[in-house]
C-alpha cells in the first residue's frame, strides 16, 4: 500500500504541478507580447502536458485503483471516491475536447504570428478561451483533492 501512495502521491504532483506551472508560463508569455515567446511557450504547454500531465493522470488511476481495491472502498454509491471520479472525468473531457485542440490552435495561430510579427486575433480568441477552460480543468482537480484528503463531504 506504501508503494501505490508514494506513486499516487507522484502523480498528482505532476499532473498538478504541471497545469499550474504550464498556465503561469503561458501567461507570462503572453504578456511579454513577443510573437516567438508566445509560439515557444505554446509548443512547450504542449510538450509538457504530453511528458508530466498523461504520465502523471496514468500514476494517480493506477495506484488510485490499486489503493482503493486493497482498502476496501465501495465503487458504487456516492461518495469521496465516486465523485472525485466523475471530477475526474469531467476535467479529462474538457482537456481531451477542448483544451488540446485549443493549444493546437495557439501553437499554429502563433507561428503565423512570428511571420507577420503580430499576434493575430485568432491566437487571441484561442488563448482566452484556453484560459477560461483552463480554470475549470484546473479547478476540479483542486476539489479532486480536497475530497482525496478529507476522504468524505
Amino acid at each position: 500500500m506504501k508503494l501505490w501512495l508514494v506513486l499516487h502521491l507522484l502523480g498528482v504532483l505532476l499532473m498538478a504541478g504541471n497545469i499550474i506551472t504550464a498556465a503561469f508560463w503561458k501567461i507570462r508569455a503572453d504578456l511579454a507580447g513577443n510573437p516567438v515567446v508566445i509560439h515557444q511557450a505554446a509548443k512547450n504547454v504542449m510538450i509538457a502536458d504530453y511528458a508530466f500531465t498523461i504520465p502523471g493522470l496514468v500514476m494517480i488511476i493506477v495506484s488510485g485503483g490499486a489503493m482503493a481495491s486493497e482498502s476496501g472502498v465501495t465503487w458504487t454509491g456516492i461518495n469521496w471516491l465516486s465523485l472525485s471520479l466523475i471530477l475526474l472525468s469531467v476535467t479529462g473531457i474538457i482537456w481531451l475536447a477542448i483544451l488540446i485542440p485549443l493549444q493546437r490552435k495557439m501553437i499554429r495561430s502563433s507561428a503565423d504570428s512570428i511571420m507577420t510579427g503580430t499576434i493575430s486575433a485568432e491566437y487571441r480568441r484561442a488563448s482566452r478561451q484556453w484560459a477560461i477552460y483552463g480554470v475549470a480543468a484546473t479547478f476540479l482537480p483542486i476539489i479532486i483533492l480536497y475530497l482525496m484528503v478529507m476522504k468524505g463531504f
